[in-house]
């Protein structure tokens, strides 16, 4: 099923798809955020804002609108 990371739950896996180079900030990439990687929401700020993640064993944080423009398909 194909969503994005902003929706995926604590201790949701996700296969990332797509998104827009444009947007996404060039070290959001360097760090591992490519098409293919496998991501993992390690924690949710109690507000929703920033989502701590593990990104081929990266760890970092993005804020929500950010996640909102990665598109990713969820693991079982």
């Amino acid at each position: 099923m194909q969503t994005t990371i902003d929706t995926l739950q604590k201790g949701q896996k996700a296969v990332i798809l797509s998104f827009d180079d444009a947007i996404i900030p060039l070290k959001l990439i360097e760090m591992g955020c490519m098409e293919g990687n496998f991501v993992e929401v390690i924690q949710i700020a109690p507000l929703g804002d920033p989502i701590f993640l593990s990104v081929n064993d990266t760890k970092l944080a993005i804020r929500k609108e950010m996640a909102s423009r990665i598109f990713v398909e969820i693991q079982k």
